[in-house]
């Protein structure tokens, strides 16, 4: 049985009819998986309002892989902006009182339609809700999103949200709520998510989760070792734009800046770890850097350390470690094997 995590009601009436809901999909060069999520989310009892995929300047086929859905799918095309915009003008381009996003390659597992509409009835009070989901590494499942690393948040959400993303993306979110908050900042990049659900709940918008893995999140290669250091930078400037909103308090915007060093930290040692991969000559510089920093934990100052004696070693040891492994921007460790 699901249970609903979410903070406590602040009212007490609930909907007497279910909140229509439009699905939005972002697709860039994504023709060869399409197919799968708009099946999974057709599959959805009830059905939802409308399916929206906004192509963001695919270079693909991808009106051809969407033609087998005929008119239960509305294709709208953008000049290529990035993920952020594809969104915004699916959004925007969707009738449904609330959107549910989902990625071109990831699916809604069967219930999620459902589930999430009970809650939007019982709760009017949220803005926004996810589930949990299984993560598909390589078509095997490797993991949950809502994890013993991951939590999602009940209690104190504002302060939660400005530590760390606990909102799982394949959300089903207010369409009058993200138009007034403007939508993504098609500036942040990778945690542009992130940033969004900052100013949502900075806002007074409250987020609730089934705790029920209803949806696929598939992991990529890019979505993991390769991005580690593109991650982190896009953290910071989430937060750097963060500290610039008149709502905090001076409590907050010390946490936020000391995030904001931590995040720095961890991209220097996903820089050093890159080079060393790569077998940039610039490893030994960049390991100097951490292994001369303080505030980095110890035992990275070790390895930094190690690196700047013998950059050569400790090259061979992150490369076979690297064949063997992929590891998540949470340095959560997933074995590349698809056995």
């Amino acid at each position: 049985m699901s249970q609903l995590l979410a903070p406590e009601r602040d009212r007490s009436e609930s909907l007497s009819n279910a909140p229509t809901i439009s699905i939005v999909i972002a697709a860039f060069e994504a023709a060869k998986t399409i197919g799968a999520t708009i099946r999974s989310v057709i599959a959805q009892s009830p059905s939802p309002l409308e399916i929206v995929v906004c192509d963001d300047g695919s270079s693909d086929d991808l009106a051809g892989a969407l033609s087998e859905f005929g008119e239960r799918v509305r294709l709208i095309r953008i000049e290529h902006g990035g993920e952020a915009r594809a969104k915004n003008a699916a959004i925007e381009a969707a009738t449904g009182e609330f959107v549910a996003i989902i990625d071109a390659d990831d699916r809604f597992l069967p219930g999620r339609l459902a589930a999430m509409q009970r809650v939007l009835i019982e709760r009017p009070d949220l803005d926004l809700v996810t589930t949990d989901a299984v993560i598909e590494l390589n078509g095997r499942v490797v993991g949950r999103a809502y994890n013993t690393g991951n939590i999602f948040a009940v209690d104190s959400q504002r302060a939660e949200i400005l530590d760390h993303n606990f909102v799982f993306g394949q959300v089903v979110v207010r369409r009058e709520t993200m138009l007034r908050l403007g939508g993504f900042d098609p500036e942040i990049k990778y945690t542009t998510d992130w940033e969004c659900w900052i100013r949502l709940i900075l806002d007074g918008g409250k987020v609730g989760c089934i705790d029920a893995p209803l949806g696929v999140y598939v992991m990529h290669a890019s979505s993991m070792s390769s991005s580690r250091q593109a991650m982190y930078d896009g953290r910071v400037a989430t937060l750097s734009k963060t500290l610039k909103d008149v709502r905090l308090s001076n409590i907050e915007r010390e946490a936020i800046r000391s995030r904001i060093a931590a995040e720095m930290r961890r991209s220097s040692r996903a820089e050093m770890r890159s080079a060393l991969i790569a077998g940039d000559s610039r490893a030994r510089q960049i390991a100097k850097r951490v292994a001369a920093d303080s505030a980095q934990p110890r035992r990275e100052r070790l390895k930094a350390a190690f690196t700047v004696i013998s950059p050569e070693m400790a090259g061979s040891r992150m490369r076979s470690h690297d064949r063997n492994y992929w590891v998540g921007v949470g340095d959560q460790r997933f074995e590349r094997s698809t056995k």
